[in-house]
């Protein structure tokens, strides 16, 4: 299981199904985030409508960056959206490994590094 995820400031996209409903958010955390999504732990958005599975993820160097680019991908139009999911994960599969917990990579990212 990678470990490079613990933490590290990254933004992520979850939806409720593939080309469903969108939820950005920025983290320090990915695994402990994305747990708390799927447990439906807190009130709000992603429990409201279900939103739990993990189809786009981007580390940052800095919270300050990470912050920033959730700022403005909220801004994007949906259209975007879907074309940035599509180009790491065309397929919209959970990335979050429920039975091991491991983040995994996009099949584009796979694809890419011959994997």
């Amino acid at each position: 299981m990678a470990e490079w995820w613990f933490i590290v400031p990254c933004v992520y996209i979850m939806a409720s199904a593939p080309n469903g409903v969108l939820y950005i958010g920025v983290t320090s955390r990915l695994f402990d985030r994305i747990c708390i999504h799927k447990q439906d732990l807190l009130e709000g958005f992603t429990k409201k409508y279900r939103v739990h599975r993990l189809v786009y993820y981007e580390m940052h160097e800095t919270m300050e960056q990470a912050i920033l680019r959730e700022s403005r991908l909220k801004k994007w139009k949906r259209a975007w959206k879907v074309r940035l999911i599509h180009g790491m994960n065309p397929e919209w599969i959970d990335l979050f490994d429920e039975r091991t917990g491991e983040i995994l990579d996009g099949p584009a990212d796979r694809a890419r590094l011959g994997l």
